[in-house]
This record gives C-alpha cells, structure tokens and sequence, in this order.
C-alpha cells in the first residue's frame, strides 16, 4: 500500500545535501544522485545486454529505492565513514544495516517490499553479493555519478581539498573499467555527451516561478515519479492478489514503467521545464508544445542516443502517459483491460503510461503540500494543490488505482 508517510519519507531525498563539507557552485541534492546513477545503470546496462549478458533490470530498480532508503536513515554518516565501518567492523556494519531496516518496520505496508528490503540491506554487508553483473552495473553507475558531482564542484575549490578525494573516486572506479558502457562515459564518448544534455534537468527548478521548500529539480522529480509508480504497480499486483487473483506485471511492463517514468521529462533538458499554467495558456498550445519537444528530441537529442537504446528511449517519451505497447514496431494506445489481458507480455513491451501520470501529479501535489505545511506558499501553490486535487474525484479508478484514496491522506 502506498501511503502519505512512505511517500513523505522518500521526499526526505529532496532535503540531503551532498558534498557539504566542499565549496558549491549549486545545490547537490540526493534524490538528484539517485536519479543520475539510475541515469547511469540504463546506459551501462545496456551495453552489457548488447554483450550477451542477462541484466536483473528489477533487482536493480529495487536496490535504487532501497539505497534511498537506506540514504534516508544515515544521511549524517558520510560515505567515507560508512565504508570504514563496512570493512573494519562488519559485524558492525550488519547491525547497523538491521538498524536501518528497522527503521521503515511500520512505514512500508507491502510486506512483500519489506522483506526485500530487509534482505537487501542485510545481505549487503556479504561482499560476494556484488560480483553478479547488475551488482557491477549498479555500483559502476553509483561511482560515476559521485564522479560527476565532483568534477562538478572540482572548478570552484582550492586544489588541496580535492586532492585525496579525487584518489579515492579514480580507485573506486577502477574495478568496473571492464564495463565498456562506463569506459565510454569514462571516455567522453557519445554516452557521455548525452549525459551532459541530460544533467541540464539537474540545473532546472521546478515551480520556477514561486518560491517553494524544499526546492526539487526536473531530474529528482523524474527519479521520485519513478519509485512511486513502481509502487503504484505493487499496490495494483497486491490489490489482485488480495481478491484472490494470480496476477503480476511482466518483468518488460516493470522495467518500462520505471525508466519511462524516469525518462518522462526528458524533451525539457532540450526545451526546459514549462510551468503548466503555461502550456495551458491557450486550447491548443499542450499540442504544439508537444510536437515541439518531439521534434526537438529527434533533432537534438537522438542523435546523441545509442543505437541500442535510442528507440527505446523515444517510446519511452513519445505519448508517456498513454497505456500503451509495441505491435509490429508501432506505438499503439490500449486500454488497461487489454494492457493485463492481451498485452501483458514482454513482446510487447507494455507501458502503464496512465499510472506514470497519476505518479507524475502525486510527486507535483507533495512538491506543492510540504510547501505549504512547511509554511512557504503562494498563489501558485495552493491553486496548483487545489486543481491536482479536483482531478481525481472520490471513485474514479485509473489502471486499478483510486487516487483519491491517496490524496485522503493529507485532508
């Protein structure tokens, strides 16, 4: 079940800065690092996929909410520290990790979830656990993005704090080398340059035109819409089980809900975050700008894509919150009964784009609610909360979910 204090305990994401101890030319936020190593596992997955190798794309999008978590908990230890403990003292290090566990014992509901939890966080401290391939496709991704901040804020400090720091990175990188998607980033290859186009959603603030705590990017959005449309497809699979139906998403549907979702703000690292207040301005202008950015994607950003994702990537932004699969190559719209009835097959690449929506306006109603309660509102905040709120009435069903039940939560 997803509730208002699960989702309000990965908004935390949103308030831990990174790199606190250093000089910053802009703020580095976690739930920005979780959505770039995310960023980051796609691509080096991919390349590792083209190889022949069988990448566990669920394990990894559930190790991505599980180190939120974790993050979540310990975001007073730093890294350095926590690393110290896990390889002096790892017993230690176990019961710490149980600690943390037990930390979201009574915020997460799906008792599935939990246990995995549990067993993720536990069984971390097993050094053996991270030699499969999609442990190194992870921890490769978790290492070039701490890279990334750090030449990131590398310009604006003097040489002699860095100095030990950036040892530390090149020898954490070091052991993932043989992964040719991250010798390509490593490089500066064309995954590289995409990656700089992408990190422009970093940069971009969200409800630019009003003053708002705590702030969220474009890129930390896509991240957090992510985890909750992975949730929303849990509470679906557990609603089913419930009533006594045998019934779980294909491990293709799972895999496409969370990176469409994670990709679904894509075209605005080319055309920049519009307010939609905006794109309302007119009947007709949702239409235009949405051609806009599809074209702008085809001309700016696909030729920056790698072949073995660049379609991928295009379905994943072409109609995203439209229930839709894959027939013949074609994008066809279906409806939810057809989507679990027909389509709920991997070679059809099925996408639950309606629930990305609902997350999509869940991660905008909390970003305008914790404003609000923290004190912090304005005209655009409270009308942005009162009209999310009017689109989703009390019994309206989308892809078996009633947001409303959600929403409930914070009257």
């Amino acid at each position: 079940m997803i509730t208002k204090d699960l989702v309000l305990k990965l908004f935390e994401g949103f308030s831990i800065e990174r790199w606190t101890d250093l000089v910053r030319p802009f703020e580095l936020i976690e739930m920005d690092k979780s959505a770039e190593k995310m960023v980051l596992a796609y691509i080096i997955g991919k390349f590792e996929e083209k190889k022949g190798h069988s990448v566990d794309w669920d394990w990894m999008i559930h190790a991505s909410l599980f180190e939120l978590f974790r993050k979540i908990a310990l975001c007073d230890i730093k890294s350095p520290l926590q690393r110290r403990i896990r390889t002096d003292y790892p017993d230690e290090y176990r019961r710490l990790n149980e600690w943390v566990a037990s930390q979201y014992k009574d915020i997460i509901k799906d008792e599935d979830l939990y246990n995995r939890f549990y067993a993720y966080v536990t069984e971390s401290a097993e050094p053996e656990k991270e030699t499969h391939i999609s442990a190194r496709i992870f921890n490769a991704a978790h290492k070039f993005s701490a890279l990334r901040e750090f030449e990131m804020i590398a310009g604006v400090n003097e040489r002699y704090r860095l100095k030990n720091i950036e040892k530390e990175l090149n020898a954490d990188i070091r052991p993932f080398l043989d992964l040719e998607g991250l010798q390509l980033l490593v490089t500066k290859q064309r995954p590289y340059e995409f990656l700089m186009v992408l990190e422009q959603l970093r940069f971009q603030v969200r409800w630019n035109q009003t003053p708002r705590v705590p702030k969220t990017t474009v890129l930390g959005h896509s991240f957090f819409v992510a985890i909750v449309t992975l949730l929303l497809a849990r509470c679906y699979e557990k609603s089913c089980a419930d009533m006594g139906i045998a019934f779980t998403l294909c491990p293709k549907r799972r895999f496409n809900n969370f990176f469409s979702a994670l990709f679904h703000d894509l075209p605005e690292a080319v055309t920049r975050d519009i307010i939609s207040p905006v794109k309302q301005a007119t009947d007709t202008l949702p239409s235009v700008v949405k051609l806009i950015e599809a074209q702008t994607v085809e001309s700016d950003l696909k030729p920056l894509m790698e072949d073995i994702y660049a379609d991928e990537l295009m379905y994943f932004t072409g109609d995203e919150f439209e229930n839709r699969v894959l027939v013949d190559g074609q994008s066809q719209a279906v409806s939810f009964e057809d989507l679990n009835t027909r389509y709920n097959e991997d070679r059809f690449s099925p996408v639950d784009g309606r629930l990305v929506r609902i997350a999509d306006h869940i991660a905008a109603f909390v970003e305008a609610d914790s404003s609000i309660r923290y004190g912090i509102t304005s005209v655009q905040l409270e009308s942005g909360r009162k009209n999310l709120l009017e689109l989703y009435p009390e019994g309206k069903i989308i892809n078996g979910f009633e947001p409303a039940s959600f929403f409930a939560f914070f009257s």
